[in-house]
This record gives C-alpha cells, structure tokens and sequence, in this order.
C-alpha cells in the first residue's frame, strides 16, 4: 500500500521532475517508510513506500526492470503474487525481489495489457514501456486503490490521490456543475471520470487505459459481473448457497492475511467485520489485534456498539481495543479528516475511520473491514422495494431512497450559474439501472450500488481515512471472485431476514446469535448528523468564508434558512443538508481552492 504519482509528455518535452517530486511528497502519509523517483525523456514516475510484503530495499520503487525494459510504480496488495511468481519463473522470468510489485512488472511482461486478468488484490498502477515510449495505467476490479488524472493537450498527470495533482500545479480548479449536481443528489457520490473539479478526472475501475507517444489513448473495461442467475447453479438450495458463499469468503479472508506484518481487524460489532475476525481466528490469526470505536451519545443518537465488538472480541479472544472519543474532540480531528479527503465525502464514518486509523497505527499496519456486505449481499434497506417492482420502476424506487434532490431541489440550492443541465444524477443512474446483465430491478439496484456507489462512498472513505495513518485496510467482502458469486445469488436469498439473509445464516454457524439476530447498526457520530456547538460554528464559517461568498454555488436564503435551522433538513438516508453544504466549502478551502 502506498502513494504513486507520474506524468507522460505528450509534447516532445521532458517530463517535470520537480512537480512529481511535489506530488509523491504530498503522500508521505500513504508511503512513510521509503520515497523514489525515475525520469526518463517524456515520462516521470514517484512513489511513497509503505513496507507491507518484503520489507527490503529490494521492493523499493519506482521499480526499474532492465530485462523487460519497464519501469512501474505500484499501489496495493497482489494477494495471489506467490502463485504468479512461480507461474512466471516456469515461464523463464528471474526475480530480483521477493515482493508483490515485481510479480505485477513480470506479469505485464508476460501476458501484455492481459496482466490484470491474472491479478487478484486491490491496486492502482503505471508500467511505462522504455523501448515504446507507452504508459499503462491500470485500476483494481473494484476500485479499491484510487488513480486520478488531470489531462492537458501536451500532458498527463496522474497519482493516488487528488490533493496530490494540486501539488503538481496547472489544475483547472473551476467547480464542475455536472459533479455539484451529482454531489448534491447522489449522496456526494460523484461516478467516474469525474471529479467535483473540471480539471481532474478519476480512472474508471476494472480499467486499463494506455497512453501512446503520438498522443492516443486506448482503454479497456476488462472486468464486469453478471447478475443474472446461471444455468449451472439453478439447482442449488439455500444451504449450497451458503456453503459456497462461506467457501469463498473463507478463501477472501486467507488470502488477506498475506503480509510480513500482523494483520488486525477494524471490528464495529455488526455481522460483517465479526464475520472477519471468526473466519481469521478459525485461520490460526495468532494474537489478532481487534479494535472498535465510540462517541457520546447527542440528540438521542446512541454513539458507540461497544456491548456487541465486546462480545466478539470475547469470544474468539482478540486482543481487543475500545477506543473513546467525547464530542468535545471532534473539531480537531474533523479538520484532519477533511484535509485526508482526495474528494468531499459527507459521510460523518469519516471521522470515525480518521480517529480509529490513528489508534489502529500505533499497532499493526494492515487491517481486515467488513466494508462491502451491504452492498453485496442486499443489506440496505431501498433493496425490499426494488424486489416488488419490474425493471421499469427501479428508477424511481431507487431515487427515493437514495436520492438526496432532484432537479427542483437542486434549483433551490444552487446558484443559476452552477445548474447543469437536466438531471445529471437521475440519467446516470437511469443509464446504468437499464443496461443488460441485471436480471431483475433489485439485481440492477444491487450492481449500481456495487460498482458506482461502493465504490465513491465507503471504499474511498476507508482508503483516505485509513492511508492517512499509513494503515492498510483489506476488504474481503470485495474479493472478485466473492462479489461475482453474490452476484448471482437469487435475490431473496440476500434479501431475506431483513436484509443479508444468506449471510446470516452463514453466521449461526459461527458468531454468537446476539450479533446477528440485533438490529442494523452504523458507524455512528451522532456529534455530526444532530449540528450543535462548535461543529454548527465550524460549518457556518464555511459557508460565509471569503472563498464561499467569491464561489458563490448556494443561495443566500437556501443557506440562511438551514443554519436558522440546522438539524431541520434532513436526506432520505437520515443526513444533515447543511453538512453536506458545509463539508463541502471545507473541503476547498481545505485544498486552498479559492
């Protein structure tokens, strides 16, 4: 896990050693252990290390492969690098390196652009070729491990993180209206390519985009799962089901365990991460390190699940830590959570995940999450309504429990100079709920919030939060090959018992029934959704900042009515309005976006 930055030239001129240098630096957080840099010609390649499989100089990048004459820098985990490591050496490839990031150099010298069909992990990369002058840019199935770009008629940019290609300089840093209109509707979730910036874009993922000296681009979507019920599996019963299920999740967990540090989990007490800590413990995890997180209660908001990570800690005898944070706290580490954001996520979890990053730290390196199940396997609660409607209605079922405006809403909010046009939000997920490989309106509700809304909220949420600290987290609900078998899961069997049906009935056979027979829990900050004290202070200062009223995106009276009445206004997934509003100012100005 670590930082990566580059350029390509696609001028004829050198590449800009100094911005990269500027860009990698930034990342220091998600590399602390070694930092490097390698030009050659157009292209320049950065990098910030952190040490989590061969602890050596060895795998130290960027990593230059003479022999194959590629020279890459990596961010993530190969968690099947040792299988391909020895398929390569009988193919005649020699290592140098016993790490995971060579294996990724020698697979693309191997098979080509056909490299990621062979990788299972999470990563972001860039190969650049020395006899062709070509760069390769590649994405995880999943998007796990983010990779943004900022493209200019002479250049490309690219690195881990957005805050990253500011460093750089030469960002268009205009508000993009379609992105605001997405942000405001679409819970902050922003779909690739674009960013809330017009001059910064995302990579796509399960992509693979190569960049030629002439100036083209090629890419391809090499990853896509079906779901839709498949013929061979028509006779499973439920119990096959869970026994699959069990099987690969089984198999998601082993294999991310893979590291030459301890491995922890990050345990809120819900049936997901306790799932992670009873399969790791029934791997032979030796002193697995749990650790969970708790706020006070404000506004009749319970803050912490303590009494059900407790629980499971006891069980499977972790070495378990509760970490407290009083709401007199929550300013400081707000501020850093922003700051840690490559994008603005209105998610209060981000403070959580912030605050237990920086404890989790001080112990392990690596940590197994639950993050993923939900949208998996049906846990959320606009699946039922999509399970009663046909194709045709999955738009509007879905809009209403997801959606936080629409385009009326919007028109109230923004100013008349940020409106898109149309809907941006509605005809992206419209699009997306009716393209084919989704066999029923739930099964189309289940692959959007899989590929597009994972993806831009909590998968992004836990690797900013978490690389903040250096910390690397691993989330074996999002193996590949797990999400393509839930994928064809029957619909009610994820649906059923409220929700994650399949799954819970995998964890009678292994948790106390406490943890799954309670109610659905979240990540709570209640100091966040109920705005009172310094919080509401800190988020009307944002919205009446100099920067704010120069931008001018909100009305005036929209904004004037929300602080008169802050915890008025609510989204369909219980969010504060004005949060969203003022998360977003901070985020800017936070970045010195003026």
């Amino acid at each position: 896990m670590c930082g990566l930055a580059g350029e390509f030239r696609r001028d004829g001129s050198p590449a800009d050693v100094a911005a990269v240098e500027r860009m990698a630096a930034t990342m220091s957080d998600r590399g602390p252990d070694d930092s490097g840099v390698w030009s050659q010609g157009p292209t320049a390649l950065g990098h910030r290390r952190l040490k989590i499989i061969d602890l050596s100089a060895a795998s130290g990048q960027p990593l230059v492969d003479p022999a194959a004459g590629l020279t890459a820098v990596f961010n993530g985990c190969v968690y099947n690098y040792r299988e391909l490591r020895d398929e390569l050496q009988t193919r005649g490839h020699r290592f140098f390196s016993s790490g995971d990031s060579e294996v990724v150099v020698k697979a693309y010298a191997e098979w080509g652009l056909d490299f990621v069909d062979h990788l299972v992990g999470m990563f972001a990369v860039a190969i650049s070729e020395r006899d062709t002058g070509r760069l390769v840019l590649a994405r995880d199935r999943l998007g796990i491990k983010p990779l943004y770009l900022a493209e200019t008629p002479g250049a490309v940019r690219f690195a881990s993180t957005l805050p990253a290609l500011l460093a750089g300089g030469g960002i268009d840093t205009t508000i993009d209206p379609v992105a605001l209109a997405h942000y405001l509707s679409f819970h902050s979730i922003v779909p690739p390519p674009r960013t809330i910036l017009r001059g910064v874009t995302k990579l796509p993922p399960a992509t693979v985009r190569v960049y030629e000296p002439d100036g083209s681009t090629h890419e391809r979507v090499y990853w896509e799962p079906s779901f839709t019920r498949l013929p061979e599996r028509a006779d499973w019963s439920a119990r096959d089901w869970q026994d699959a299920l069990l099987e690969s999740l089984t198999t998601a967990v082993r294999r991310r365990m893979v590291a030459d540090v301890p491995v922890g989990v990050l345990l809120s007490g819900g049936l997901d991460s306790s799932l992670v800590v009873a399969l790791l413990a029934g791997e032979g995890q030796p002193d697995l390190a749990t650790f969970s997180i708790g706020f006070d209660a404000v506004g009749g908001r319970e803050g912490d699940e303590f009494v059900w990570s407790d629980l499971v800690a006891k069980t499977f005898g972790t070495d378990h830590h509760q970490i407290r944070v009083p709401t007199d706290d929550l300013l400081p580490p707000l501020e850093a959570a922003v700051a840690a954001m490559s994008e603005p996520m209105v998610s209060h979890d981000c403070v959580a995940f912030w605050l237990l990053s920086q404890e989790v730290s001080r112990h392990v390196k690596v940590v197994q999450s639950g993050q993923g199940a939900d949208e998996i396997l049906g846990g959320y609660h606009w699946y039922p309504p999509l399970a009663g409607v046909d194709r045709e209605g999955a738009l509007e079922t879905y809009a209403k429990a997801f959606f936080d405006r629409d385009a009326a809403g919007l028109a109230r909010v923004l100013n008349p100079a940020w409106l898109a046009d149309g809907d941006p939000a509605r005809e992206f997920v419209a699009a997306h709920l009716a393209r084919p490989g989704a066999q029923l309106a739930v099964d189309a509700g289940l692959r959007i919030d899989t590929q597009v809304m994972l993806t831009d909220d909590p998968v992004k949420r836990v690797d900013n939060m978490t690389m903040a600290h250096g910390l690397e987290a691993r989330v074996p609900f999002l193996d590949h090959e797990f999400v393509e078998l839930a994928a064809s899961c029957p619909a009610e069997l994820k649906l059923a018992q409220g929700g994650k049906g399949v799954l819970k009935e995998i964890g009678r056979r292994l948790l106390p029934h406490e943890v799954i027979d309670r109610p659905k829990g979240y990540f709570p900050v209640p100091g966040l959704t109920h705005l009172e004290g310094e919080l509401l202070d800190r988020v009307r200062d944002a919205l009446s900042a100099p920067e704010a009223r120069r931008r001018g995106l909100f009305r005036p009276e929209y904004v004037d009515a929300l602080l008169a009445h802050p915890n008025a206004e609510l989204t369909p997934l219980n969010g504060n309005k004005l949060w969203q509003l003022g998360l977003l100012e901070m985020w800017l100005q936070s970045h010195g976006i003026d």
